[in-house]
């Protein structure tokens, strides 16, 4: 049966409660780039905002301007009309000059930024730092089949799928994987970057304000790429230095044979968050060069025939393993 929607009445109170209620479910919650909390995502976000400034500059005087044009020179309407017509100079001015001047400050602007938050150098952070003083915390990141492992080699402790940081102080990463290309993203305080394996790329982020935000891998890598998300905390100094002491006081240590196994691939499904109390110095640039060399982590193909025995399996030898 069709309806003629051209002639129903009633189509508009079929077809717009739906679309409401959809609607209902969207929430500003999820708009992670529009909420920014950091440095290098606030950032963004201002030349983000300086871009569409700019081209609604220009879109909305066009459209207008149609507009007018379509109403002005309508059958009927006020404007004259000049057959002989060829060239004006004013309309030459406008129609070249508005976009030279736009593409100029657009490559101002895109330049700018690219130095402002270059992921190896990123200004503004430099600038803060020199402000601020103190020295910046390290952080190597190795993401692996499907976990991601946060070693601060400062403090020599690690930490598994959470990164904990303190608010106002620069953060500088060096991130490599063991397997598969991924992306680290945390979008509320700092960009997308390509985390390689056997290769070592770099970022830097600073907080602004103290929170949990949410970390993600935003590049497929295999079947576990649903589970490779990660906590940030954001805390007070204080926080950060009482948080370095309990991890401290963790009895498991993570030495390059024990890499071997937590680099395995590994169901983390249940969201387990374990702390080395102590990192073998070295160990990222040792992982870096024994991917070079061609060092493999294969999945077992008892992990997809049997999900559920091989988590059990995986957390016994977890408890009885010395990382």
């Amino acid at each position: 049966m069709f309806i003629n929607m051209k002639r129903s009445k009633t189509w508009p109170r079929l077809v717009l409660p739906p679309i409401l209620l959809m609607l209902g479910g969207c929430s500003r919650s999820g708009l992670f780039l529009l909420k920014p909390e950091g440095l290098i995502s606030h950032t963004f976000y201002h030349y983000f905002l300086l871009d569409v400034g700019i081209m609604l500059l220009i879109i909305i005087p066009t459209t207008l301007l149609a507009l007018w044009a379509m109403w002005r020179y309508r059958k009927g309407g006020n404007g004259s009309y000049h057959p002989r017509w060829s060239h004006s100079y004013a309309i030459e001015a406008v129609v070249w000059g508005i976009p030279l001047v736009t593409v100029g400050v657009l490559s101002y602007l895109s330049v700018k930024a690219i130095y402002d938050v270059n992921p190896y150098n990123p200004e503004v952070i430099t600038k803060a730092q020199r402000a601020a003083g103190g020295d910046p915390v390290e952080v190597d990141v190795i993401a692996t089949d499907w976990r991601w492992l946060f070693i601060y080699p400062q403090q020599h402790i690690a930490s598994v799928d959470e990164l904990v940081v303190p608010v106002g102080t620069p953060v500088r990463f060096r991130l490599t994987s063991t397997s598969v290309v991924n992306d680290f993203i945390i979008p509320q305080l700092v960009g997308m970057i390509d985390v390689m394996p056997g290769m070592r790329t770099k970022q830097a982020m600073v907080a602004d304000k103290a929170g949990t935000y949410v970390g993600y891998s935003a590049d497929y890598s295999g079947a576990g790429l649903s589970w490779m998300h990660f906590q940030t905390k954001a805390v007070s100094p204080t926080q950060f230095t009482q948080w370095v002491a309990h991890a401290k006081s963790s009895p498991q240590r993570l030495t390059y044979a024990g890499f071997n196994r937590f680099a395995r691939p590994y169901i983390a499904v249940g969201g387990d968050q374990q702390i080395f109390g102590h990192v073998q110095s070295g160990l990222f640039d040792h992982v870096v060069m024994e991917v070079m060399r061609g060092k493999v982590w294969p999945t077992p193909m008892a992990m997809t025939e049997n999900m559920v025995n091989y988590m059990k399996k995986q957390r016994a030898e977890q408890k009885a393993g010395d990382y």
